[in-house]
């Protein structure tokens, strides 16, 4: 089983596949580091900031990751932002059975209500070498955005509203 998770920043996807790794025992890759490796490495001129970008130079490589461990009959967590919304349209028959797609958010008032929770705890696993310039408008749209994308290619989406630990232990059963 391949569990994708996708969502805004700040949404907690790294907790949740930490978490998912300690409760099933699979491996999980995390696309930042993936980036972060391709960047660091010359392999790739873009930066951190070239969202757009990144996601189109990193979700072909990502993509055949999830193949290979299907084809290998591998459980494997991937976690990330650079997940394009039509994302399905890259599989066929033979691979969707084996996805199990999780895209988190936040609605507007989660965020207005937590905001200060949300950035104390953005490096509740890995730690952030550089503080965060996020700010509520940055992470509103962000948020707005995945749900707007998602939604419209007809993904499902755990939307926090109200208690983030409960939305996340659902996610665990």
């Amino acid at each position: 089983m391949i569990i994708l998770i996708a969502g805004a920043s700040h949404t907690g996807k790294t907790l949740l596949a930490q978490r998912m790794l300690e409760k099933y025992k699979y491996p999980y890759i995390s696309v930042d580091h993936l980036k972060m490796g391709l960047i660091r490495s010359g392999h790739t001129a873009l930066t951190p900031e070239d969202d757009d970008a990144l996601t189109d130079y990193i979700w072909p490589i990502v993509r055949e990751i999830i193949k290979t461990a299907i084809e290998n009959k591998q459980n494997l967590i991937v976690e990330g932002c650079y997940i394009p919304f039509d994302w399905r349209t890259d599989f066929d028959e033979r691979y969707l059975p084996f996805i199990s797609f999780i895209c988190l958010a936040m609605t507007e008032e989660y965020i207005k209500q937590h905001f200060d929770e949300i950035i104390r705890n953005e490096s509740a696993i890995e730690a952030r070498l550089i503080p965060s310039d996020c700010t509520i408008a940055d992470l509103k749209e962000d948020n707005e955005r995945c749900v707007n994308g998602y939604q419209s290619a007809g993904e499902r989406i755990v939307l926090i509203d109200s208690d983030y630990e409960q939305e996340i232990q659902k996610l665990l059963k």
